[in-house]
């Protein structure tokens, strides 16, 4: 079952990123917002309280010539006593710079007479700092809080759901066990929905249980009533071999007789590994593929009776695994029995790589439509081939559940190839 605790794509993770996201934004904004409000503060306000405060002088220095020139900590004014870099400055707004100090400099003219005040712009930091950056530290001083305590209540409301997936991650898909979807097994503060979906979930895993129960009984008890009539075909055909009045039509139907359930004794010992695999387990030792190869050859050989078939097998090197032999047998026999089965003439090749057998054939091969569909049950390559259409359903059976990968590549009219991967093998080279 494929596992993405740790990638980043979870519940937690994605409201985490999405709570993160929110507060960044937030701040940005906000951060942009004060900047803006600063500049605004400095050309809009600023500006216009310059413009005001120059228009009241004005006015009371026209009703009263001895008014006072407004000084104050940020706002100086000059008539005569200006200083020499001001004179030059003609009626508007103008930068200045004194004592490395900024000031902003607003130059009014009236009745031949020049105003001149200048404001110190190092206040419209400190009124920024004060009017904007203050108030926006306490701001997103509780947004982050309440971003954080959000983000735990969503993570306490989401939990349960994070648990019954590890919960379905954890879950062994031969045997998947009912008790870990039980209600009193999900944390604290999990609501109705989620109940329910546990109790789904439970009641599906024992349906499952079931029905595997029933696959598993079902198939040892079928494959055992059928080995005791096909022990009678196999002896009631040896004894009439061995009778010397057959002609060679009734000896040739009677090894066709011998063969067919020779194969479906095959079968019937492959559904039997299934089950018994599903039960108990099976037994694993160092097998020799090559040894296991050189076998199924030999008993693939009298298919090939009647027909120009060359089997080839070319052994690059030996190469062992530890595995039931078994399994193996049933998998690379099915393999070698099909790509038989399908070959009407030209060759059948296996070739032994260091991690990895190559069965070749140069059969009828299949079109794509229907080679997509030939590891499904009672599907077969065509109708002119032998078998009960269930052989490649078994090897992909065991290439899953010992996981060794097998690949599937054919051509109508030119032939399959077929690579069994075997992970964890050991190839040691030939002698001599």
């Amino acid at each position: 079952m494929k596992k993405n605790s740790g990638s980043g794509r979870g519940i937690g993770a994605r409201l985490g990123r999405a709570f993160l996201l929110q507060a960044t934004f937030i701040s940005v904004a906000a951060v942009v917002g004060v900047f803006v409000a600063g500049v605004l503060l400095e050309r809009l306000l600023i500006r216009e309280a310059l413009r005001d405060e120059a228009a009241h002088f004005w006015a009371q220095h026209s009703a009263q010539p001895d008014f006072p020139l407004p000084h104050t900590r940020n706002l100086t004014g000059y008539i005569d006593d200006v200083p020499d870099a001001l004179r030059p400055l003609g009626p508007g707004y103008h930068p200045w710079r004194r004592d490395s100090v900024d000031y902003l400099v607003y130059v009014s003219e009236r009745q031949g007479q020049r105003l001149y005040l200048t404001f110190d712009g190092s206040s419209v930091g400190r009124l920024a700092a004060y009017y904007g950056l203050a108030p926006l530290a306490i701001v997103l001083l509780v947004l982050y809080l309440s971003t954080w305590l959000g983000f735990r209540a969503s993570r306490r409301a989401v939990s349960p759901v994070m648990a019954l997936a590890r919960s379905v991650r954890q879950l062994d898909p031969n045997a998947p066990d009912p008790a870990v979807f039980e209600p009193d097994r999900l944390p604290s503060g999990a609501d109705d929905e989620v109940s329910e979906l546990s109790a789904a979930l439970a009641r599906f895993a024992q349906r499952i249980n079931e029905f595997m129960e029933r696959e598993r009984h079902f198939t040892r008890d079928a494959s055992h009533e059928l080995r005791s009539p096909l022990t009678v075909i196999q002896m009631a055909s040896d004894l009439l071999l061995q009778d010397l009045t057959l002609g060679e039509t009734q000896r040739r139907e009677v090894t066709r007789i011998r063969r067919s359930a020779r194969d479906m004794e095959e079968l019937t010992s492959a559904f039997l590994l299934l089950a018994r695999e599903s039960e108990t387990g099976l037994p694993t030792e160092t097998v020799c593929i090559n040894d296991v190869i050189a076998n199924e050859l030999e008993r693939v050989l009298p298919l090939a009776q009647g027909r120009p078939i060359a089997l080839q097998l070319d052994a690059r090197c030996h190469l062992s695994l530890t595995a039931p032999e078994k399994v193996l047998s049933v998998l690379l026999g099915n393999l070698l029995r099909n790509a038989v089965a399908y070959t009407d003439a030209g060759r059948v090749r296996v070739e032994i790589h260091p991690n990895a057998v190559v069965i070749e054939d140069t059969g009828v091969g299949l079109p794509a439509a229907r080679f997509h569909k030939m590891d499904q049950p009672f599907v077969r390559g065509s109708a002119a081939g032998s078998g009960y259409g269930v052989g490649l359903t078994i090897v992909r059976r065991l290439s899953d559940r010992f996981g060794w990968p097998v690949e599937f590549t054919s051509q109508a009219g030119v032939g399959t190839r077929v690579r069994v991967t075997f992970h964890g093998a050991t190839a040691t080279p030939l002698a001599g």
